[in-house]
């Protein structure tokens, strides 16, 4: 059973990375060269004419390849620990597992990690104002972990008394609030951080719905 996690949780999770890679390329990375651009003042939000320039994608072999290892490196992570708890589901008979469930085991990653901390802490451009780091991080944390276990009470639980509890867990820690800087300031035009905030979390959604499909497909076939 170990070496079956393992080695479909490596296929799914660098499949997942290369595809996460080239829609990060095609769909994040030129709103965030954009934004570098405002930040060094290349560009400024309120110029003489108003206007700016669209940024095309400059290739940097290096820093492209890296890019890649480490979306690599940190799917193959989500897929481990999607694996894990898809197999601990089917061991038990909680749940049946296989390429089309495993969309809504990956929806529910992506909640969990990207789209609940999003609520309270957004993707953000280069230069914006933020709060303290470390409460930031510490914040994040919590929300991950809450968040977690909020959708697998949602997904898992029988009864009310769980879904009631998964409720609670998905909305304490917005409840509590993330850390916000004490002003809101950046370079870059608003328009820009929203194009990025969304298009950030689109690229993760597909992500997570491709991460999950194939380790519910990989799983279900036993080819891992």
């Amino acid at each position: 059973m170990t070496y079956r996690l393992l080695t479909g949780a490596l296929i799914a999770g660098f499949a997942a990375g290369l595809l996460a890679a080239v829609l990060q390329f095609a769909f994040v990375q030129p709103v965030l060269l954009a934004a570098e651009l405002y930040e060094g003042g290349a560009l400024t939000h309120f110029g003489e004419d108003g206007s700016s320039a669209p940024v095309a994608y400059n290739f940097d072999p290096m820093r492209d390849i890296l890019s890649v290892l480490f979306s690599a490196v940190v799917y193959i992570g989500y897929a481990l620990i999607l694996t894990a708890f898809m197999a601990v589901a089917a061991d038990r008979g909680w749940a049946d597992i296989d390429g089309r469930t495993g969309i809504i085991w990956g929806i529910a990653g992506f909640v969990t990690v990207q789209l609940a901390p999003a609520i309270g802490l957004p993707p953000e451009l280069p230069g914006v104002a933020a709060a303290d780091l470390a409460a930031r991080q510490a914040w994040w944390l919590g929300c991950v972990v809450s968040s977690g276990i909020g959708c697998l009470l949602l997904g898992l639980g029988r009864g009310w008394v769980w879904w009631v509890g998964g409720i609670v867990l998905l909305a304490a820690p917005h409840a509590i609030g993330a850390p916000q800087p004490d002003g809101f300031t950046g370079p870059a035009p608003p328009e820009l951080g929203a194009l990025f905030s969304a298009r950030a979390l689109g690229v993760g959604l597909a992500v997570w719905a491709a991460l999950g499909s194939l380790c519910g497909a990989l799983w279900a076939r036993g080819d891992a």
